[in-house]
């Protein structure tokens, strides 16, 4: 998941400090972010569009979607909610 460490531009393509754990989009914006803890996604995550939008917000325990989720269209309106347990989803509103 972090082998990848700079883009072909030479643009940083993730940076980890602490258990903080930031992705970065080629043009330098920010694309994820989030807790890093034992080599695994962990709690809230916020995902964005290339734009800077704000996409998705989900939580993770163990490296697996767990808890509620949320998808933003792209005119910062929900599209919709999930719920996933284990990396199963099992409700969708």
């Amino acid at each position: 998941m972090l082998d990848k460490k700079y883009y072909a531009n030479g643009q940083r393509a993730h940076e980890l400090i602490g258990e903080r754990l930031t992705y970065f989009f080629k043009n330098g914006r920010l694309k994820a972010e989030g807790l890093f803890k034992n080599e695994q996604m962990e709690g809230e995550w916020k995902f964005y569009r290339e734009t800077g939008q704000l996409w998705q917000v989900g939580n993770f325990k163990n490296g697996k979607k767990n808890g509620p989720w949320v998808r933003y269209d792209k005119n910062d309106q929900l599209e919709y909610r999930e719920t996933f347990e284990n990396d199963k989803l099992i409700k969708q509103n």
